[in-house]
């Protein structure tokens, strides 16, 4: 699992960028994206957030390939943040999916970080 949990924390990562950046874009194609006020401010920030973790969770792959502590903090405080995230909105969007592959990532995780001696 070592050898692995590198590469799908960068797949995590990748799939929280590539939906940020969708997110992104189809809110600004949308009719919220034609007028600049706090909820197209709040949207985009939505699309930021996952944009953020997505990239942390991507650089901690650097860590998680050499079993080093900063990448397993790097990437569980994004898995951590995401999850807080998709809490807050669970009553407007069921985002089952980065819930998923986020505490997936976070489980394996500290199951690596536990066991890395």
């Amino acid at each position: 699992m070592k050898n692995y949990l590198g590469l799908l924390s960068l797949c995590v990562g990748g799939w929280m960028v590539l939906n940020g950046v969708l997110h992104d874009f189809f809110v600004l194609r949308s009719d919220h994206g034609k007028q600049y006020d706090r909820d197209l401010l709040r949207l985009l920030t939505d699309g930021h957030l996952l944009i953020t973790c997505g990239v942390v969770q991507m650089i901690a792959y650097l860590g998680l390939r050499n079993q080093e502590p900063w990448g397993y903090y790097m990437a569980g405080v994004a898995c951590i943040s995401l999850l807080i995230y998709c809490a807050m909105i669970f009553p407007f969007l069921k985002s089952i999916g980065t819930m998923v592959l986020n505490l997936g990532l976070l489980v394996f995780l500290l199951i690596s970080f536990f066991h890395r001696h």
